[in-house]
């Protein structure tokens, strides 16, 4: 068995730093780096896919609302239009950047409130990821496993990789918790780490009610923001290892899979 392992990160701003992304992508195997909307800076982009680059960690574009004070996470409406050129321009920023520094983008994935819409509302999800597509038809789309986020990649056809948690509870629609409710946030790194190994073993979401959703369970996220985060990173880590799970970058997947 062998799972993907990434996180959020490139969030600093200007001289305010957030996170520890260079240690994280010591552990990591795939990093979703902001684009300078909800957070980051070209230098922080620069800086981060640098690293990246060095520890060869697959890099991903991390496009999100236009909202630095809200850190992305409120939401917003945006035409369908809007949307897919929300996040064309980020993803050619991405690339720009990752050309520069020797990488390249490899996968895209929805930060924030723009990843919970579009995990609600398939149309959505749509218009976000026909977008990307137009820059880059071959770049992987990562989505948030068993969503309606899922449900367009099916149908778009494209390659995409199905993401679960560590450090987040779900609802029984394999949303995820709202932030402004207790427990939707996991900090305990070994809580995190223990969740993981069984979710994976199950290739299953496990909610907050212990309903077991079938998913495509391809990657593993943390939030680098966290104050946790990199104790997370290793105990998901280590606990993948002891339980034999390898890690390995994803390569992308076609097509739909069952969910019964």
């Amino acid at each position: 068995m062998h799972v993907d392992l990434n996180a959020d990160m490139g969030e600093s701003f200007g001289p305010w730093p957030m996170g520890s992304d260079a240690a994280l992508l010591d552990v990591i195997t795939s990093a979703n780096i902001a684009c300078g909307f909800h957070a980051g800076d070209w230098d922080v982009m620069a800086q981060t896919m640098s690293l990246a680059v060095a520890n060869d960690v697959g890099i991903g574009a991390h496009p999100g609302f236009p909202d630095l004070q809200g850190f992305g996470r409120r939401r917003m409406h945006l035409s369908h239009d809007s949307l897919r050129n929300l996040v064309r321009y980020q993803l050619g920023a991405a690339q720009a950047m990752a050309r520069s520094v020797g990488g390249a983008v490899r996968h895209l994935k929805l930060h924030g409130a723009l990843a919970n819409m579009a995990s609600e509302d398939a149309a959505m999800a749509t218009a976000c990821y026909e977008g990307a597509l137009s820059v880059d038809p071959d770049i992987i789309i990562m989505v948030l496993a068993a969503t309606q986020q899922q449900t367009a990649v099916e149908t778009l056809g494209c390659r995409w990789a199905g993401e679960i948690f560590a450090d987040r509870a779900y609802n029984d629609d394999a949303t995820l918790v709202d932030r402004s409710l207790p427990g939707a946030v996991i900090h305990d790194a070994d809580v995190a780490g223990r969740r993981m190994v069984e979710m994976v073993k199950a290739g299953a979401i496990i909610t907050e009610s212990g309903r077991h959703i079938p998913a495509a369970v391809d990657t593993i996220c943390l939030h680098g923001d966290g104050a946790t985060a990199l104790q997370i990173a290793r105990s998901v880590r280590g606990a993948l290892a002891e339980a034999g799970v390898a890690l390995q970058r994803f390569e992308g997947r076609q097509g739909a899979i069952s969910r019964t």
